[in-house]
């Protein structure tokens, strides 16, 4: 065999492994670009009372709506929270998601605070990594009025919901919640910062 044939084969090899990993990731992907398009009908429906136009949406939507009315907090989609970064728009941004999943890989500018998917009333430092509330005040600052922004994993995923509705309970006043998360943000297509 010569070593253009070789090569030859290497190349198919590689071609077909480049090929079945592409198809085999396409469903994650479209998870994510759905997560767009799930972000943008639940905030819709929060925000201007448009029912959503996919069944599958209405459940998160109204559980959105449920969850903002009582965490007394705003909303945010990941193009707006984008759109705000390149501006470099003053903001503390908390990804509230347990830390391997923050090492590999957050919003631009994130730092970690754990919090769980239940609704968490009463503080518990079993569910947040051990962490105190006074841990978490520390983290948010001193200044009650700065711009605070919170996300997970995606829209159903409420840990984002517990982090904001704890900041309005400990105070601050400009707290803010992206509900599409990390599965929005990777479907609109914009990067992500590996822990360094």
């Amino acid at each position: 065999m010569t070593n253009v044939q070789k090569l030859s084969g290497l190349f198919f090899c590689a071609a077909f492994l480049l090929a079945a990993h592409v198809a085999s990731a396409q469903p994650f992907d479209t998870k994510f670009t759905e997560e767009v398009a799930t972000e943008k009908a639940v905030m819709a429906f929060v925000q201007n009372k448009t029912e959503p136009t996919e069944p599958q949406q209405k459940e998160p939507a109204e559980a959105l709506a449920a969850q903002t009315a009582t965490g007394g907090y705003k909303l945010m989609s990941v193009a707006e929270l984008k759109d705000a970064l390149d501006a470099k728009t003053p903001m503390l941004l908390v990804d509230t998601m347990p830390g391997d999943s923050f090492a590999k890989g957050h919003f631009p500018g994130a730092v970690n605070f754990l919090f769980p998917v239940q609704e968490m009333g009463v503080w518990d430092a079993k569910e947040t990594g051990g962490k105190t509330v006074d841990d978490f005040a520390n983290l948010l600052g001193p200044d009650k009025n700065r711009k605070i922004v919170f996300y997970c994993g995606f829209v159903k995923c409420t840990r984002s919901h517990n982090a904001a509705m704890w900041a309005v309970k400990l105070g601050y006043t400009d707290v803010t919640r992206v509900p599409g998360g990390l599965f929005a943000w990777m479907g609109a297509g914009y990067p992500l910062e590996a822990a360094k």
